[in-house]
């Protein structure tokens, strides 16, 4: 196994670690809604300290149900992500295109001077 092989395969286990500890240690068990983002337990905490707060805005579209909520979250989070892999992979393969002319061009210098006769 090659060293880039073992650090991926122990990133993979330490992003599942993250993933399942919180459930199987029982995180969260004492609320009511214990994976509640952070927009939730700002409002509860806002309306907690001050009863009669009022919000500066209201949001531009409000989804019908928290799946609903959910699933946007999640095609933005993948849109995102599809961003990210096409600007690297765009950036990558830049960089090996250019590294294979500059190798093909040197072998091509290589070849051009050792064809050449000399005066």
């Amino acid at each position: 196994m090659s060293r880039n092989a073992k650090i991926n395969t122990l990133l993979l286990f330490l992003v599942a670690a993250l993933a399942v500890l919180p459930l199987a240690l029982g995180l969260g068990d004492d609320k009511e809604e214990p994976f509640t983002g952070a927009d939730a337990q700002a409002e509860s905490a806002i309306t907690e300290l001050k009863p009669d707060y009022e919000p500066w805005f209201s949001p531009l579209y409000e989804p019908p149900s928290g799946e609903v909520e959910s699933a946007l979250f999640a095609l933005q989070a993948a849109l995102g992500a599809g961003v990210l892999a096409y600007y690297f992979g765009v950036r990558k393969g830049r960089r090996q295109g250019a590294a294979q002319a500059a190798s093909t061009s040197a072998t091509a210098t290589v070849g051009a001077s050792a064809a050449a006769p000399e005066a």
